[in-house]
């Protein structure tokens, strides 16, 4: 067994030894699924260590043969576009699990949920073929329909079917248009993924239009993009904070990553309907922006403020181009250690004082000093301050999406929109901050705790690695440098 197949079957093996593990034993159960997310993490830790950056092609990769009249496989690789997201999938499910000690009913039930959930996040970044990726795509729905039904706020069944159904529709199309692939000549040796990779190039032009289509719509709900994103506030609001960190961390990471998957294979309808992918990027950075602007339930403002966000991914990888590619790239990790941090630290807030709504608080930085300074440092990161992994973020995205257009008016456009986004997003960020941090002591608000030391560890991880690359941010770009020159490189070829 390779070293991917270790990985990615550490949760599973997880879940089956929690299932056998009595319920009314908790500590056991802590510490069984801590031990294996702990392994999960190591694991990418050395595989990182042994990732070459220089080689834009699969390493570890390891293939079995499932169906050899489709061509599908089990086939798992990682490139420079899967390496980043399986480091932050790890990462993130370790801390949310270290952030989960407040859950006390069913809590072997909530742990099996989080390790499954993990096993198919891991699968999604892990698999080279398109029906396994299907597979796994659909094996996240199952623990968070009950993670979210079960453990979330007052309207968690609405939050929960509301997720499911948004998911399960845009999954149909996701379906489709791989079946719409599969018709074509795919016995090409090697997994089904580069197979279609291939196949696409056959395709009449109109169909391979309708295919991205119908991606765009099945991943275009997961990140989500506007109009797709109806599900997204309420199930952060609703969902327990520990798995709001994975919803908004890794789980809207995996419809960016899936979109980049399928751009590069499909770079000519891209190129169609380029005008619309960066129309519907900026109107939901700016519409997220706006709706975050007016929120005062921290959780709801996180959560629009992530539709900006992910806005901002659209944008750059509809650039395609390389520095708008690798900005989005950029995004996806800062933005999952930017909001895993938000989540981590308003839900630690929330468990002191029972409340999210951001008026009831003032002057934090008296009582809470750690508190304050790792949730300013996150909400600087999060408006994309220089020497923050977000400025890093936006910055390509920014240069990559004013060199994608040939006319200058155009640009000026996009950079005006894109401006006043930023502009926005820095608004709600320091109006959180103000209120949040100054003004008088509440009497009510007087005898808060600060962080305990594993609550100041957890969130020192996430705050100090939005710093470390944001001051040095060359071992993240060289990460992913080569992988996406190749992307860039095949967009360009089928261009010309």
């Amino acid at each position: 067994m390779g070293i991917l197949s270790i990985l990615l079957w550490t949760p599973a093996a997880g879940v089956l030894l929690l299932a056998l593990t009595p319920s009314r034993n908790i500590r056991l159960i802590h510490t069984i699924a801590n031990l294996f997310t702990t392994v999960a993490f190591l694991s990418v830790c050395w595989l990182l260590n042994s990732y070459n950056a220089d080689n834009a092609g699969l390493q570890f990769s390891e293939y079995f043969p499932l169906n050899p009249k489709l061509g599908s496989a089990y086939a798992l690789g990682v490139d420079g576009l899967s390496m980043p997201m399986l480091v932050l999938a790890t990462l993130l499910t370790s801390i949310a699990l270290l952030a989960s000690f407040n859950i006390s009913t069913s809590v072997k039930g909530y742990h099996i949920c989080i390790l499954l959930l993990e096993f198919g996040m891991l699968g999604v970044f892990l698999a080279q073929d398109w029906a396994l990726f299907y597979i796994f795509w659909e094996v996240t729905l199952i623990p968070l329909f009950f993670l979210i039904g079960r453990w979330g706020g007052n309207r968690r069944h609405t939050a929960s079917l509301n997720f499911v159904l948004y998911t399960m529709g845009g999954s149909v199309f996701m379906l489709l248009s791989l079946l719409a692939i599969s018709q074509y000549d795919l016995e090409h040796g090697g997994s089904l993924m580069s197979s279609m990779h291939q196949a696409a190039q056959d395709m009449p032009r109109l169909e391979q239009v309708l295919v991205l289509l119908g991606f765009v719509i099945g991943f275009g709900v997961k990140m989500p993009i506007f109009p797709l994103h109806g599900w997204l506030p309420l199930a952060h609001v609703e969902a327990p904070s520990p798995v709001s960190i994975l919803l908004s961390g890794i789980l809207l990471k995996m419809g960016a990553y899936g979109l980049i998957r399928a751009v590069v294979m499909l770079p000519e309808a891209a190129k169609l309907l380029q005008p619309m992918l960066i129309f519907l990027g900026l109107f939901g950075m700016l519409y997220g922006g706006l709706l975050a602007w007016r929120q005062s339930d921290l959780k709801a403002m996180i959560a629009y403020s992530s539709i900006s966000h992910m806005g901002l991914v659209l944008l750059g990888i509809a650039t395609l181009n390389e520095v708008g590619i690798t900005g989005a790239i950029l995004q996806m990790s800062a933005h999952g250690l930017i909001a895993g941090a938000l989540f981590l630290l308003i839900g630690l807030l929330y468990e002191r004082t029972h409340t999210r709504n951001i008026q009831d608080y003032s002057s934090l930085i008296k009582v809470m000093p750690r508190f304050t300074v790792f949730m300013t440092l996150t909400l600087l990161a999060a408006m994309g301050l220089p020497g923050s992994v977000g400025f890093i973020a936006e910055l390509h995205t920014l240069i990559g999406s004013y060199s994608a257009f040939s006319s200058l008016a155009l640009g000026l456009v996009v950079m005006v929109f894109f401006s006043v986004s930023l502009l926005i997003g820095a608004a709600y960020g320091i109006r959180t901050i103000s209120l949040l941090f100054t003004g008088p002591v509440k009497q009510e608000m007087n005898h808060l705790e600060d962080l305990r030391t594993p609550e100041w560890l957890a969130a020192g991880i996430l705050v100090g690695s939005i710093v470390l690359f944001g001051l040095l941010p060359a071992p993240l770009l060289a990460l992913s440098s080569a992988t996406i020159g190749q992307m860039n490189s095949v967009i360009s070829q089928r261009l010309l």
